[in-house]
């Protein structure tokens, strides 16, 4: 039986498959780095952390933190519990219709 953060994860990930979302879940053992999403996407060029969590839980301070460094290098942080589910296909509607000529899809090095 799926854990309710897990449950969370399930209807997630079928909001980002059914925008075509490239996406995937951070390793946050050995090299990696503690407190990032769970969920790491690019939604037409955009940065997207999704934090998971059971229905009356709250992220900790290390997440928090986290969180803040996404927003301030520009991308996008979004927590769902299962209430806001809505919240995140509001958005995903929003940056999967942003016009092409703005997605920036190569660096120029």
């Amino acid at each position: 039986m799926a854990t309710p953060e897990g449950k969370v994860k399930v209807a997630v990930v079928k909001l980002l498959n059914k925008y075509s979302v490239y996406y995937f879940f951070p390793a946050t053992h050995g090299y990696g780095r503690s407190g990032v999403p769970d969920i790491v996407c690019c939604v037409k060029g955009h940065f997207l952390g999704i934090e998971c969590k059971a229905e009356g839980k709250n992220m900790t301070a290390l997440q928090f933190k986290e969180s803040d460094k996404i927003k301030a290098a520009g991308g996008y942080f979004l927590m769902v519990d299962g209430t806001n589910l809505s919240e995140l296909e509001k958005g995903l509607k929003e940056l999967t219709h942003v016009n092409e000529k703005d997605n920036h899809k190569t660096l120029p090095l």
